[in-house]
């Protein structure tokens, strides 16, 4: 259990600036409301993705310039979900994968035993729709959170209690369907497309409706990215409640409880 004298901490280990606030914002807010102490170690600065839309030379400022209004956009949503430290890893966007992987661990556990976190979160193996950045987070997430409770190395072993990877059921995919369409990604000319996890999969929900508005406005600080949001201002009432009213995971690890009943809470099992 945690120390008497600190609060409970929750982690979420991602690949780019935006996916804290589309993928976990609402979690991210509520916890952080609720005095958690939350963190977010993001891979990359999202350097290679588009500038309003736009790739064309002359309406693009290039990557190193994108990476760091991308961190820009990064820190300001992180301050509006409540999050309390921000690292960056600086690694290659669309390159994640290819990183060392034995570096990437290592970094990761340095960063889970100076910070302690009792919840860790992540992409699953999935990658959401297939996306390699998203599933190397979570093989290097998955793999440090092991290797953190180790005994060797330095800064002494942690022990994560917990570990989720980010599961969307049926009902969030069709909401993100509705806003931009099919949710596939291109690799190596195959293109994957997202699938749900099943009902009976996922472990944990949690309900974060009410913070809606803090989420909305976490994403829209990622402004250079906004012409992939648009779609979102038009969704249906039923999409907006599949998006931001539960969000859905699966619990990988843990120490302190188990069994088939579905948690509301990621830090259930865990004394405050």
């Amino acid at each position: 259990m945690p120390p008497a004298d600190r609060p409970l901490r929750l982690m979420a280990i991602l690949a780019h600036p935006d996916d804290e606030s589309l993928g976990v914002g609402g979690t991210l807010a509520k916890y952080a409301s609720e005095g958690v102490e939350v963190s977010l170690v993001t891979a990359t600065r999202g350097q290679s993705g588009k500038y309003y839309g736009q790739r064309e030379p002359g309406k693009h400022p290039g990557p190193e310039q994108l990476g760091r209004i991308r961190e820009l956009e990064l820190r300001a949503a992180a301050g509006v979900l409540g999050v309390r430290q921000l690292t960056l890893l600086d690694y290659h966007d669309q390159a994640l994968d290819r990183a060392d992987p034995g570096e990437a661990v290592r970094r990761l556990v340095d960063e889970l035993r100076r910070v302690r976190p009792d919840v860790v979160l992540t992409f699953g193996p999935d990658g959401v729709y297939g996306h390699p950045d998203h599933i190397a987070i979570c093989q290097y997430t998955t793999a440090a959170v092991m290797a953190a409770a180790s005994s060797t190395g330095d800064g002494g072993a942690h022990l994560t209690k917990k570990l989720y990877y980010i599961a969307w059921p049926p009902s969030t995919l069709a909401a993100y369907e509705a806003a931009f369409g099919r949710v596939v990604s291109t690799v190596d000319g195959d293109v994957r497309q997202a699938v749900p996890w099943p009902e009976w999969a996922i472990t944990t929900v949690i309900d974060t409706r009410r913070f809606w508005p803090e989420v909305w406005k976490a994403i829209s600080c990622h402004d250079s990215q906004v012409a992939a949001y648009e779609g979102l201002k038009n969704l249906s009432p039923q999409h907006h409640e599949a998006l931001w009213g539960p969000q859905s995971f699966y619990r990988v690890m843990s120490t302190v409880n188990g069994g088939r009943t579905r948690e509301t809470d990621l830090f259930e099992g865990i004394p405050a």
